[in-house]
C-alpha cells in the first residue's frame, strides 16, 4: 500500500520503486527527505509509490481492549524466548530456603556480606536462563558459520560446567546445570 506523508515518521525505513530502501530523515507537508543507499533525495511519497520497508500489521474488527492485546502479546513473546519468570523459591531445595550466603573476607577489619539465598539463587537461575537464550540465538544465527557456532557453543558449555557447583541449591535434578 503506497504511503503518504501522514503515514511516515522520522527514522522509518521505506522502499522506493526506483531508489530502493531508504530512511526518512525529515518531513514537510508534501515531501520527505530520505537517505537512500546511493544519495539523499526529496520525495513526494503519495506520487512516488513509496511503501514501508518495515514489518507492519493491520488489525481490523478486533474487539479486544488494547491493554489485553498488549499484555497477551508480551506474554507470548516472553514465553517464545523462554524467559518466563521461574518460581525461584519453589526451585530452591527445601534445606536452603530462608537461608543466607555469608561472604567473609580474610581481612577481619572488613564486615562480612550476607545475601539471602533466595536472592543468590534467583541470580543463578537468571544466568541459566540467559545462557539458554544465548544458546538459542547462536544456533539460529544465519550469519555465523558452523565452525563459529561450534566455538561459541563450547564456551557456553564451559559456562554451564563452571556453574555445576551451584547444583546443590536446586530442588529438582532436571533444573541443574549440565556441562
Amino acid at each position: 500500500m503506497p504511503l503518504n506523508v501522514e503515514n511516515l515518521h522520522i527514522g522509518m525505513k521505506v522502499l522506493h520503486p526506483r531508489y530502493g530502501v531508504g530512511v526518512v530523515r525529515s518531513l514537510t507537508e508534501q515531501t520527505a527527505e530520505i537517505n537512500f543507499e546511493d544519495a539523499p533525495r526529496t520525495v513526494a511519497p503519495a506520487a512516488s509509490g513509496l511503501t514501508s520497508a518495515e514489518p507492519t500489521a493491520t488489525l481490523t474488527e478486533l474487539q479486544v481492549p488494547l491493554e489485553v492485546l498488549i499484555r497477551d502479546t508480551a506474554q507470548s513473546v516472553v514465553s517464545a524466548l523462554g524467559l518466563e519468570k521461574a518460581d525461584v523459591i519453589e526451585g530452591l531445595a527445601n534445606r536452603w530456603q530462608r537461608g543466607s550466603l555469608i561472604i567473609q573476607s580474610a581481612d577481619s577489619s572488613l564486615q562480612p556480606k550476607e545475601v539471602p539465598l533466595e536472592t543468590f539463587f534467583h541470580k543463578i537461575v537468571m544466568i541459566r536462563n540467559n545462557l539458554r537464550v544465548l544458546e538459542q540465538n547462536v544456533n539460529a544465527n544465519e550469519k555465523l558459520s558452523d565452525a563459529d557456532k561450534f566455538d561459541l557453543q563450547q564456551y557456553i558449555t564451559r559456562c554451564y560446567g563452571s556453574l555445576t557447583t551451584f547444583n546443590v541449591l536446586f530442588k529438582d535434578k532436571d533444573d541443574q546445570f549440565r556441562s
